[in-house]
């Protein structure tokens, strides 16, 4: 994969009947993580730690912060932490594919500056299995 623009990373949630990008965000961030189970013993060789291969349970978070453009997406987001609701989400990658599945909302701060804008910043957790499908 070449060099992409940032701004091509796209956050998106589904609304009921389509996927929305969620409007005014800046800086995206998708990590995926797999825990290890560790089955090391005594008669480990060479005292090395041993790994159980596909025993770690995986997740995906996803992060980004911005500015809200309507009240729409700002009241769509608010509503799903207050609820504790598990939304459906796709994140778009350009040149390599879409992530979609059940993420929840673990975070949504506001800040702001006198002088400035009112900004947000969002955290989801997967909440599920988690598909990708090439572009």
């Amino acid at each position: 994969m070449v060099a992409q623009k940032g701004k091509d990373l796209l956050l998106k949630v589904h609304n009921g009947s389509a996927y929305e990008t969620v409007a005014g965000l800046r800086s995206k961030r998708l990590g995926f993580n797999a825990e290890t189970v560790d089955i090391t013993d005594a008669e480990s060789a060479g005292r090395w730690r041993e790994l159980l291969a596909g025993a770690g349970v995986q997740r995906a978070t996803l992060s980004g912060a911005g500015i809200f453009k309507d009240a729409a997406s700002d009241a769509t987001l608010r509503a799903a932490l207050f609820a504790g609701t598990i939304l459906d989400w796709q994140i778009v990658i350009p040149d390599f594919g879409t992530v979609t599945g059940p993420f929840q909302i673990t975070a949504l701060e506001y800040s702001g500056q006198h002088n400035g804008e009112l900004q947000f910043e969002l955290a989801l957790e997967s909440a599920g299995a988690i598909s990708f499908g090439a572009l």
